[in-house]
């Protein structure tokens, strides 16, 4: 394995290490957007265009669009990306701390999205999020992360449940919660607060809100007997939300306004303020045309030459359970793009959008594969759809071909980070 794939990979590994959270995902897209001269908007205010200026703006701390014009007065129209950058995990319930025995402090959590249960037992776990806290000014927003092996899940012994091994179901509520500490510890109230009000640099009392997700501090890593693969957690889909953001901010806009859309909380049906199913892309291309100053059948010219690639990972051919793949539409690891499609339109991949992104992979040298779920077996929708929905753009469904979706670690093939880059740096160069 080249040493160029492998440099793309483990760039990738270190910027999902440092964001544990969508919150922390948007936050250093931030500071690479800010790297690189572009302007932070806020909705609140008005904007205005300049020619080959860069652009962001967020939502909820957790979801960011951003925006490059091109040179031109005249541009052609949008070329959009759009991935997510919330996993599956667990949430912090409020009052979080339970007393056990007398003898542990365990956390009261619930299910974020549907992961791999059994995957986040027996691993080393902390706390990452944003808390709210009375501030000088008013309320402000903190974002917090816990680098510490903090907590774990563990399992119960197999000489306690000599069944395991034949199939487990977990209860939510008793399984799944972690141990956090010890009450013999002789501290008093909240401890995971305390410690959660220290890294965000305020008292404990001045805490109003918190929203706080458990990941796993197993750091990615490369393996296979020729560096071939890696095991990373949240590679769906902060894999896509780094190749997509990575070919955007290297590429120059030619003659469409280049977009980078990262939305929250796809793994819950987007429906939210911040999700791909709200108005935010909606809002913030209309603002655009706005601030460009273009009347509504302006802009509506536009969007009716635009283009948008939902990328999201896709799932490859499992080596011990070939049989769960498609017949014919298998992607494999280290084999190239995905570009995804579903008959009812759970993927929003039809023949025009299929040609126009496979034109991209052979304009980047880059190849591509092809995934269909098994016609009896019922996929997970994604991004697409629910964008064009609010903006009707053609648009296709795309992935990375991975392992173990939703599980805790989840594996992939190191060439195929680059592939994506490429392939984005195509698209948005045009």
């Amino acid at each position: 394995m080249t040493k160029e794939y492998q440099k793309y990979a483990k760039e990738m590994m270190e910027f999902i290490e440092k964001s544990p959270t969508a919150f922390q995902a948007v936050a250093n897209l931030k500071e690479v957007f800010a790297g690189l001269g572009f302007w932070e908007l806020k909705e609140t205010e008005k904007w205005e265009m300049e020619p080959g200026q860069g652009y962001y703006v967020t939502r909820n701390d957790s979801s960011l669009i951003a925006f490059r014009m091109p040179q031109t007065d005249a541009p052609k129209g949008f070329h959009i990306s759009a991935a997510h950058g919330d996993s599956p995990t667990f949430k912090v319930k409020e009052s979080p701390e339970m007393a056990v025995e007398g003898a542990y402090v365990k956390l009261n959590t619930e299910q974020y999205g549907g992961m791999i249960l059994s995957t986040w037992l027996d691993r080393p776990l902390s706390v990452a999020g944003r808390v709210v806290v009375k501030g000088k000014a008013g309320i402000e927003t903190r974002l917090v992360n816990i680098e510490k092996d903090l907590m774990v899940i563990p399992n119960v012994a197999i000489h306690m449940n000599r069944e395991v091994n034949k199939g487990m179901e977990y209860n939510l509520q008793t399984d799944m919660l972690p141990l956090y500490g010890d009450c013999g510890n002789g501290k008093k109230g909240s401890m995971l607060l305390r410690r959660v009000a220290k890294a965000a640099g305020v008292k404990q009392e001045d805490i109003l809100g918190h929203d706080l997700f458990l990941y796993v501090r197993d750091k990615g890593r490369i393996f296979g007997d020729s560096g071939e693969f890696l095991l990373s957690p949240r590679l769906d889909d902060l894999q896509c939300v780094y190749a997509s953001a990575k070919g955007f901010a290297e590429s120059t806009s030619g003659s469409y306004i280049n977009v980078c859309a990262v939305f929250d909380n796809e793994e819950v049906g987007s429906g939210t303020k911040q999700g791909a199913n709200s108005t935010f892309l909606e809002d913030t291309l209309w603002r655009i045309g706005e601030g460009m100053k273009l009347d509504r059948g302006g802009y509506l010219r536009l969007v009716a030459d635009s283009f948008l690639i939902s990328a999201d990972n896709a799932h490859a051919v499992h080596p011990n359970h070939p049989e769960k793949a498609d017949p014919t539409n298998k992607p494999y690891l280290n084999r190239g793009l995905v570009i995804k499609f579903h008959g009812s339109q759970r993927y929003c991949t039809d023949a025009v959008s299929a040609a126009k992104m496979r034109s991209i992979c052979e304009k980047a040298k880059v190849p591509c594969q092809t995934f269909a779920n098994r016609s009896d077996m019922q996929g997970g929708g994604t991004l697409g759809n629910v964008s064009t929905s609010h903006v009707s753009v053609s648009s296709v469904d795309i992935g990375l071909p991975q392992l173990a979706m939703h599980s805790a670690m989840e594996t992939a093939g190191v060439r195929d980070t680059k592939y994506a880059v490429d392939a984005f740096k195509a698209f948005f160069g045009e």
